[in-house]
């Protein structure tokens, strides 16, 4: 609750310290001036330690010795400016050197005020010597000052870094949820594609023909109706399929691998529709077709299917289509050409090509589509095969 008042408490937090050490100044040693006006200009200096603590420390660090050297010999109360403007090193420098060199500035200091205090009647004698406990209490003192306020800073670094990854962690699942449901939407546009266009084309071009044979073949004319129905019922199928995907109503005991159940074993279905339809299919298949996974049967099939509805609609029946599929190298080559009027298939079907041309990227595939060597047009797919069936 106190965040958004942490800098005010902390400027007034100084203010306070910087007025205690002021006070001292004037109060401990009153007939000095030249005490007061350092323990003051200490003060002064503290007021800024969070904002240049190395610069105050050195400020104070030079007063200090000013006031030992010159001064008097003996330490003052108000030198306690110089243990804060350490720990504000400590704790707010973003240099670890200046970190470091404090804690040695104030532990040589302790031992300066040692040597300037020896008198005449000192022996020589480390153990002889009259302040020998209150220095190494002082310096002791100062040494425990340091690693507290250095353990400090260490578990703040250390939250500061575990929040920025806690951060970090937040955005790449952010990140990765918009690309999953990027990912979603374009297989559902895909699917929506392929069905729509695929089964309504089947479905116009015997409906059609059931019309112009229904007075002169009735049986022919049943046999596309029941065609249509078919294509119809499956169609709806798929659609139910999709939206199941969309509203994410299959739940968890969905497999996972439902959406691509459409593959090499299907494709006879969609073949024999295109020649029901009035176009000229022939397949050829080359190599261990076997080894195409789902997925990658999945893109074959979707691919075929669009390129056949594609020829329907643009080339019109009795083109003469061969689809020709080579697996071999760790990689399946698959070909759809057809001899139907050159340029006819760039009018439309822009949706179809595009979700072609995705299908293959998302297995980094290579894809082509133009006017064949031979006339008519040209699809072109390379997969690479990553994975057994």
């Amino acid at each position: 609750m106190f965040g958004r008042w942490a800098p005010q408490l902390g400027i007034l937090w100084d203010l306070i310290i910087a007025t205690v050490v002021a006070t001292v100044a004037v109060q401990y040693r009153g007939h000095s001036i030249g005490d007061a006006v350092i323990g003051v200009s200490m003060a002064a200096a503290l007021i800024f330690r969070r904002y240049a603590p190395v610069r105050v420390f050195a400020v104070v660090t030079v007063l200090a010795s000013v006031q030992v050297l010159v001064a008097s010999a003996v330490p003052a109360a108000y030198d306690v400016a110089l243990l804060v403007a350490m720990l504000a090193v400590v704790t707010h420098s973003r240099d670890q050197r200046a970190v470091h060199l404090s804690g040695v500035v104030v532990a040589f200091g302790v031992v300066v005020v040692a040597l300037v205090r020896i008198d005449d009647s000192w022996s020589g004698s480390v153990f002889d010597y009259p302040y020998l406990a209150e220095h190494v209490a002082a310096l002791a003192g100062c040494g425990a000052l340091w690693l507290f306020a250095y353990v400090l800073r260490t578990n703040r670094e250390r939250g500061v870094v575990l929040a920025e990854r806690a951060a970090t962690a937040e955005r790449e699942r952010d990140h990765l949820a918009r690309l999953a449901a990027a990912d979603e939407r374009a297989f559902i546009a895909r699917e929506l594609h392929d069905v729509v266009a695929h089964s309504l084309a089947v479905m116009i071009a015997q409906t059609d023909g059931a019309r112009y044979v229904i007075d002169t073949d009735t049986e022919r004319a049943r046999e596309a109706m029941r065609t249509v129905a078919d294509t119809g019922r499956e169609a709806l199928d798929d659609m139910h399929r999709i939206v199941a995907v969309l509203r994410g109503a299959g739940g968890e005991e969905e497999d996972p691998e439902d959406r691509r159940r459409r593959g090499l074993g299907q494709l006879g279905t969609v073949v024999e529709r295109a020649r029901s339809a009035g176009l000229d299919v022939e397949t050829r298949f080359d190599g261990d077709v076997g080894r195409l996974s789902a997925a990658d049967e999945l893109t074959v099939f979707r691919i075929v299917q669009e390129s056949l509805t594609n020829v329907l609609r643009h080339a019109g029946t009795g083109t003469r289509v061969v689809v020709t599929l080579s697996v071999d190298r760790g990689r399946a080559v698959l070909e759809v050409g057809d001899d139907g009027a050159p340029g006819s298939m760039t009018s439309g079907g822009g949706n179809g090509l595009l979700g072609m041309r995705e299908r293959v990227a998302v297995h980094g595939g290579e894809f082509s589509a133009g006017p064949g060597t031979d006339g008519g047009w040209l699809v072109r797919a390379m997969i690479p095969v990553r994975e057994a069936a």
